[in-house]
């Protein structure tokens, strides 16, 4: 006997088989980029996405060490970007974050002056000048130089350049209770007046784990200072 020749049916019937298959990998493939991730937006977030800027970058700072090195990468970084690629102030978006042991950096001298025991309870810093615990902010000033940990990269400086400063709230509320404590005041009261004392261009966020999180959803190259 002769084997069965494939008839006109049998092809066609192939033919859609085929057609079907291909069509679900498509539909598949389209259904697979339409549940791509993408982060949920929040108010409390928005400022991020209102600082102009053609590059984002968010610097973050945990300790004293780091927050005078991510000074110094923010001037860098507009010095950088101006002298390489011929770019203004406005295209470089930076946010450096003070939070956990660097908290204390993001207050003014009013609070140093005021509080000096207790800003400086947990960054233990010593005046290079007096060789005493500060009594201002070290990093706002323009009288150091080099001998700090910035070298002369001040937040006063970057302030005009344009650089935002994001203050974890959490470990203020911690700084506050330190203070709260040993002065015998509310804590409430303490952290409204911390709060209404932040270095200029300040953005108080919740937590300084949580604006990391949220910059980077905000398309921001996260940077860690050390």
């Amino acid at each position: 006997m002769k084997p069965e020749q494939p008839t006109r049916r049998t092809f066609a019937a192939a033919l859609g088989a085929a057609v079907a298959l291909i069509a679900g990998a498509g539909t598949a493939r389209a259904q697979g980029r339409a549940t791509r991730f993408q982060p949920a937006r929040h108010p409390q977030d928005a400022w991020l996405d209102a600082l102009p800027g053609k590059h984002r970058t968010f610097i973050d700072a945990s300790n004293v060490s780091g927050a005078g090195s991510a000074l110094l990468y923010a001037y860098n970084l507009y010095a950088a970007n101006k002298s390489d690629y011929s770019l203004p102030e406005r295209d470089v978006a930076v946010v450096v974050c003070f939070r956990h042991s660097a908290t204390a950096l993001g207050f003014n001298d009013a609070m140093w002056a005021k509080y000096p025991k207790q800003m400086n309870a947990t960054p233990q810093m010593v005046d290079p000048k007096t060789n005493e615990p500060p009594k201002t902010n070290l990093f706002y000033s323009v009288d150091y130089g080099f001998a700090l940990t910035n070298l002369g990269s001040t937040i006063e400086s970057l302030v005009t350049l344009g650089t935002r400063f994001a203050i974890c709230a959490m470990a203020t509320r911690g700084l506050a209770g330190g203070i709260a404590a040993e002065t015998g005041r509310d804590v409430d009261t303490v952290y409204k007046e911390l709060v209404a004392n932040t270095i200029p261009n300040s953005h108080m966020v919740g937590a300084g784990v949580l604006a990391v999180n949220r910059a980077q959803e905000y398309g921001y190259t996260l940077l860690t200072a050390l």
